[in-house]
């Protein structure tokens, strides 16, 4: 069972699609990533956010971008994925 966001890229590699919240840090972008989980009690949708940092080797995306990210072995502590593509421009 896989979300609506996360599709698989090229090979066994997941990605996911998020929007850019932070883009301070040099070739490095902090991306949310939004889903929506049944609450085993409740019966009820719950969204879930999770942020996850990605290397941007050209600095090209900024806050509120929605972007695909997707994994790669492991840039530095917290970097584990990489900027795939630019899907929308923020506004």
């Amino acid at each position: 069972m896989e979300s609506q966001n996360v599709q698989k890229a090229k090979g066994n590699k997941k990605s996911f699609v998020g929007i850019v919240t932070s883009d301070k840090m040099d070739k490095t972008i902090v991306v949310s990533i939004a889903t929506k989980k049944m609450d085993s009690l409740y019966k009820k949708y719950v969204s879930r956010t999770k942020k996850c940092k990605a290397h941007d080797e050209k600095n090209e995306a900024h806050e509120g971008d929605t972007v695909r990210i997707v994994e790669c072995a492991p840039i530095s502590k917290d970097k584990h994925w990489y900027l795939d593509k630019i899907i929308e421009r923020a506004k």
